[in-house]
């Protein structure tokens, strides 16, 4: 494979660099400006190398519909609506600057997914954000893939729940619009993930498969994983941190305290150092006693993926009321959770076509609503 890297801020990434270390702080602030920025001190304490945030706003993820996943539900341990649960978990657009502010202040990279789609791209691009990671879950979402693509921005893209060929897919539509700036992360959807199911023998079937670096998002409970990521070689390895774990939300009970987080950064670093000193990774495996998380190397969704996808994929719905006869347009059609419709991969088969009923806004588009 030929050396690929590239800068993410003042930092290389990819073949023959460090090993670039995500603390995921994802929604672990419960919408609280206060939290968001401990959590950025705590990433920097830590050592990583970025720390990264959501930006959405609940309307732009999920339709009225959108019911939680069954990871979410136990986590928080109670039953209510996505978008009543998102909405608790956003970060207002008016705490960005003091955030970006404090990690400069930190040396730490700020990074932020653009989980709301297409305003959310455009959001943390005005904020001169220096890399684009997208969450498993917009994989499928190539219509949004493309548009960030054009930024030329590094692209940071998770496949949990995907297939080789849906991958294929999207790292085409990201070269095809002029970006070759990708990183493909390895990932279970399941929170937490059991030993069992990680595969992490299919991060590198992923590096033959595409000649991309390559990484791991580990969604385990503990460090042992993302070490073991870093002995077969990961470029990237993003984990989840909360300052407790005992706070309530849908990812805390799944992510590791401050002090964890350190030590995980200090143990993916010793490990570089034993690699570059000539030790057999094998070896180095064997030590940490995890040996089940290296799985069969197939890249393929494990079963409890297969239903989470149906709660944190994305299917196109409409975007506002479109009348009968009306001719759909990406004016009038959008992507949000649930994905129990038509993928937005499929846009195509829609445009241009006409309503064949009226269809009331955030309502999922169906095959027989569409008259060629």
């Amino acid at each position: 494979m030929k050396e690929i890297k590239f800068k993410i801020s003042d930092k290389l990434a990819g073949e023959n660099q460090p090993i670039f270390v995500i603390a995921e702080a994802g929604v672990n602030h419960n919408g609280r400006l206060d939290l968001a920025l401990k959590l950025i001190d705590a990433a920097a304490d830590a050592g990583a190398d970025a720390v990264k945030f959501q930006t959405f706003r609940a309307e732009q993820v999920v339709t009225f519909s959108g019911k939680m996943a069954d990871y979410q539900k136990k986590n928080i341990g109670k039953t209510e609506s996505q978008l009543a649960m998102l909405k608790k978990l956003e970060l207002k657009e008016k705490y960005y600057p003091a955030l970006i502010r404090r990690a400069k202040e930190r040396g730490i990279i700020f990074l932020s997914a653009p989980h709301g789609g297409f305003g959310s791209v455009d959001f943390l691009q005005k904020l001169k954000i220096p890399a684009f990671k997208f969450g498993s879950g917009d994989l499928t979402n190539l219509p949004l893939l493309e548009y960030a693509a054009k930024f030329k921005k590094p692209m940071i893209i998770s496949t949990g729940m995907a297939t080789t060929k849906e991958i294929k897919l999207a790292v085409k539509i990201i070269k095809d619009a002029g970006n070759d700036k990708i990183i493909v992360l390895h990932c279970t959807t399941n929170y937490p993930t059991p030993f069992g199911e990680v595969n992490l023998l299919a991060m590198k079937t992923m590096e033959k498969e595409f000649d991309l670096p390559v990484g791991y998002s580990d969604h385990t409970e503990g460090i042992k994983v993302s070490v073991v990521a870093a002995a077969l070689g990961a470029q990237v390895i993003e984990k989840h941190f909360t300052l407790d774990r005992a706070l309530p939300g849908p990812d805390h009970r799944a992510s590791l305290e401050p002090g964890e987080l350190k030590e995980m950064a200090g143990q993916i670093r010793i490990m570089e150092k034993r690699l570059m000193d000539g030790e057999n990774p094998l070896d180095l495996i064997k030590e940490l006693g995890v040996e089940e998380s290296l799985g069969s190397g197939i890249k393929k969704p494990v079963s409890s993926e297969l239903r989470i996808a149906k709660s944190v994929r994305k299917s196109i719905v409409a975007k506002k009321d479109i009348k009968k006869d009306e001719v759909f347009t990406m004016k009038n059609l959008d992507f949000k959770r649930p994905g129990t419709g038509i993928p937005p991969y499929k846009i195509q088969m829609i445009i241009g076509g006409i309503a064949k009923v009226d269809i009331s806004k955030d309502i999922i588009i169906k095959k027989e609503y569409i008259k060629r």
